[in-house]
């Protein structure tokens, strides 16, 4: 492949992926959507996309393989594999062949899936490695330092918008909590005019929402609206 034509190749992944992260999708279709382009566009034989977990283990995420085999690998440590010594060592990896590296832990899936190369890169956000991004192709093949950029800036693309969404759902966390500790309170006022004390009135909505398995949230805006209703 020319050196034109891999640089147009890149240029469009780039492209495609920049649109997919400025979308409005939820965070699970745009990480889909980031390897199924980077497969596409890339000539991949299969693009995945792992993240550290509480535990510091890489999960797989995202991939557009099929085989329900690669998308069930377990979990790898910090270290452990080679998406482990990428997270840990904080750089890219080539690997010519997966199945004749000892460093690769799952030869039996890669020969099934008939995996050669595989270049991985960390996910990269704030100074920190949140993940690692794969790439394989089925024939041998030798990554080019444009092919290796490429990729490098994908994966540091898809670890803002990672980064980004788990910011907005902390902070929806933070909104909800406050708007149902809001609510609580007004229906606690509520349940104290009629005469029942502080911890009395607390307890009657938490027993509310546990026997109906219902938030306290759900329980308060009922106790409330039950009141403006007989005002």
């Amino acid at each position: 492949m020319s050196k034109k034509t891999s640089y147009a190749r890149q240029i469009e992944a780039l492209s495609k992926i920049s649109k997919a992260i400025s979308s409005k999708l939820y965070l699970e279709d745009i990480l889909r959507l980031i390897v199924t382009v980077t497969a596409e566009v890339m000539h991949s034989r299969i693009c995945s996309l792992m993240l550290l977990n509480e535990k510091n283990e890489l999960v797989l995420k995202a991939t557009q393989a099929v085989s329900e085999e690669y998308k069930k690998k377990p979990p790898l440590k910090l270290g452990e594999g080679i998406a482990g010594k990428v997270a840990k060592e904080e750089k890219p990896i080539i690997v010519p062949d997966v199945k004749e590296d000892p460093g690769y832990l799952h030869q039996g899936i890669a020969r099934k899936e008939r995996l050669c190369s595989l270049l991985s890169v960390p996910l990269s956000v704030k100074g920190g490695v949140i993940g690692v991004l794969n790439l394989y192709t089925s024939t041998p093949h030798k990554f080019t330092k444009g092919e290796i950029e490429t990729l490098t800036t994908v994966a540091n693309q898809a670890a803002v918008v990672i980064e980004n969404a788990r910011l907005l759902v902390q902070t929806r966390i933070i909104q909800e909590e406050l708007e149902t500790r809001k609510l609580v309170e007004r229906a606690k006022g509520i349940l104290m005019k009629q005469g029942l004390s502080e911890e009395e009135a607390f307890r009657k909505i938490q027993k509310k929402s546990m026997d109906l398995r219902k938030p306290m949230k759900e329980i308060a805006e009922a106790i409330i609206l039950t009141s403006e209703i007989e005002k």
